[in-house]
């Protein structure tokens, strides 16, 4: 190890002194207890063993490689506005800690506010190298750098992208015949250039073509087939509101009747997503469903066992959807129960509250929808996205649940939730520079506070919450420990898969289909390109970021048991604790990945090796962003002294503390 960092404990620091007795919220159980456990495991033996392990990382995640990504920068000549907009949401939080007799906690110490901004922000905790970084810069502005070089690096926009991905549910198949993937890759896109919010959000309700020729059009097809859902679940994302129970009658807990709903459905009734006989490709018929009948026919002529293979079907049946705009009425259901209008009488669109902007009113149903939706004069569409970003960054919202503005369900602080809304329209819905002043405030760098919602107590944000990490910063995080390059592969992109995808259908043959399908095949055919990510597994498990995995994962997957969900339901990960994530701690491959030789933590301990104190203090700044204290390093130091060979004992260390609370939590 270079002896800068090999020494980074032992050389003069700014960071504060953690020799002494540290209360972390600590350990589930004490770090004996659990170095008793390691040694029982089979992850002791495997790390001292001398003959190299039979089983290697891949080659493509033992090298350190930068990520060739271009990320729009947060503005440097904005940084004091946000400094003084983020003083302001210290006053306003202050402010009702005073009038409710609560104590502002504490700023955090720098071991705790630099493990807490790498995982809000680049989803995974620091590597040794850039704890030491970190150390050496000036102390008076390393926060504030720090903050702003993680805003423009890929890792901010691999970490949001899982952000937005468990809110709109994303998935590379929606359904069995939509390939996903440029809409997905658009969705990161728009996180990578930073697009104002509010024209992402357009885009995506405006959106016409097929979705490799325009991939916004993928959020359109996420709930293809199902027009009244798509609405419900279109409200509830972007203006934090539940209007699902008057599809059917009057919503029982809120103002919002049957007929209102129908409404607003009215707009979007005459959204059409595929093709059919009124667009010229199919003036003749049914292309898609004769070149596959065809198809099949000529295979069966052969072979009379033969069969179409799954690419070409599936190829052909994608490019049946797109997404376009036609004059279609609605209608209220037939069993509509209530006097204010007859059943299956034609419903005139309206909007919930206010009206649709005048410079609007000449456009499509589709585009006043999306103008009301998405206008800086809508303040429930800022109002939501600014509570559901500072949820992410405080874990607790303004008003919870963060989609579910009612008047049962209370403000915290009203005044900070309509200064954060007012903020996201002064910024013209840049939320980048809008994450920056929350992570800038000192309400967000304090002292983490212990706190459930499930209590039914207010919160009022002493400091953010103690709180899990989520599935994705779990995974990212162990794969920081354990490879050099955690990005081997990345998803790909519209303008990638638009050349091999696309089919004319006024002009395509049998041999034509075949031809697009082989390529098909070869490149983006998912069931062959999840088998071909085995190139960079480790005993099945792929060693890639969270955020470039096909979704959804099998229910055995690591990040399956921490709770990333299915992707079928609106913020549907679920962070609490589970016995299966414990055994997938204890034994499972991803923990297992770090003990190999060439793995990151491996090789930093190993070049120090000698000295265990120095590979002690490579071991907890590598997992837990801090040096052990006195009573930790006593524990395994004899633990490394009393091992059968001293990579043994190290192995156990590492083992026992990714198993602590401390490693799994956010302070």
């Amino acid at each position: 190890m270079p002896r800068s960092l090999a020494c980074c404990a032992l050389a003069p620091s700014s960071l504060p002194d953690r020799s002494g007795p540290v209360d972390r919220s600590g350990p589930v159980r004490p770090l004996a207890f659990l170095l008793t456990l390691a040694a029982a495991t089979v992850l002791g033996p495997s790390a001292g063993a001398q003959k190299p392990p039979t089983i290697r990382l891949p080659e493509s995640v033992r090298q350190l490689k930068p990520v060739a990504m271009e990320v729009a920068p947060v503005d440097a000549s904005r940084r004091e506005e946000a400094k003084a907009k983020a003083a302001e949401i210290t006053r306003l939080v202050d402010k009702v800690l005073q009038e409710k007799g609560i104590a502002a906690n504490g700023m955090s110490d720098d071991y705790v506010f630099l493990r807490r901004i790498y995982l809000d922000v680049a989803g995974r905790i620091p590597t040794l190298e850039e704890v030491q970084a970190f150390s050496n810069a000036n102390p008076e502005t390393r926060r504030t750098e720090l903050i702003d070089t993680l805003l423009n690096s890929p890792d901010y926009v691999f970490n949001f992208y899982n952000f937005w991905a468990d809110v709109l549910r994303l998935t590379e198949e929606p359904q069995a015949n939509i390939i996903a993937d440029p809409y997905l890759a658009y969705v990161k896109d728009s996180i990578r250039e930073n697009k104002p919010y509010d024209r992402w959000v357009y885009e995506m309700l405006t959106a016409e073509g097929k979705v490799w020729d325009n991939p916004a059009v993928g959020y359109q097809l996420r709930d293809e087939g199902q027009p009244l859902p798509y609405l419900d679940n279109t409200v509830r994302v972007f203006l934090g509101t539940q209007i699902g129970c008057a599809q059917c009658h009057d919503h029982p807990f809120d103002n919002w009747s049957q007929h209102q709903f129908y409404q607003l459905a009215a707009f979007t009734a005459g959204t059409k997503t595929r093709i059919d006989g009124r667009d010229p490709e199919f003036k003749q018929g049914n292309v898609a469903s004769k070149l596959i009948n065809d198809a099949r026919a000529e295979i069966r002529e052969k072979d009379p066992k033969g069969y179409l293979s799954g690419e070409f079907q599936r190829l052909v049946r994608a490019n049946t959807y797109r997404v376009s705009e036609i004059k279609q009425t609605l209608r209220l259901p037939h069993d509509y129960a209530y006097d204010d209008h007859e059943p299956k009488s034609v419903v005139e669109p309206a909007v919930l509250w206010d009206k649709v902007p005048a410079e609007a009113a000449s456009r499509s149903p589709r585009h006043q929808f999306a103008a009301w939706l998405t206008s800086p004069k809508n303040k429930q569409f800022s109002r939501t996205v600014a509570n559901r970003y500072w949820k992410r960054l405080m874990g607790v919202g303004i008003v919870e649940p963060v989609d579910d503005f009612n008047d049962s369900n209370p403000r915290f602080n009203e005044e900070l939730l309509e200064f954060l809304s007012e903020e996201m329209v002064r910024l013209d819905f840049n939320t980048k520079e809008f994450v920056r002043t929350i992570l800038y405030s000192d309400a967000y760098q304090r002292e983490s506070t212990p706190f459930e919602l499930t209590s039914g107590e207010p919160y009022y944000f002493p400091g953010p919450t103690l709180r899990r990490m989520t599935a994705a910063q779990a995974w990212d995080s162990i794969l920081t420990l354990a490879v050099y390059n955690p990005v081997p592969f990345e998803r790909p992109t519209a303008t990638e898969m638009a050349p091999v995808l696309d089919l004319d259908f006024t002009k395509t043959t049998v041999a034509s289909v075949h031809q697009a399908a082989a390529k098909f095949r070869d490149t983006y055919y998912m069931p062959i390109y999840k088998r071909e990510l085995n190139t960079h597994a480790y005993k099945g498990a792929v060693l890639c970021r969270a955020s470039e995995l096909p979704q959804p994962l099998p229910g055995d997957h690591f990040l399956r048991q921490f709770g990333i969900g299915d992707r079928e339901s609106i913020n549907g990960e679920q962070p609490g604790a589970t016995v299966p994530q414990i055994l997938t701690i204890f034994n499972g491959p991803i923990t297992h990945v770090m003990l190999e030789t060439g793995s990151r933590i491996y090789d930093n301990v190993d070049r120090v090796s000698g000295n265990p104190r120095m590979a002690l203090d490579v071991i907890f700044l590598s997992i837990l962003t801090r040096p052990p204290s006195s009573s930790d390093r006593r524990t395994a130091v004899t633990e490394v002294i009393t091992a059968k060979k001293p990579a043994i004992g190290y192995g156990n260390v590492i083992w026992a503390l990714l198993n602590t609370r401390e490693f799994l939590f956010i302070q």
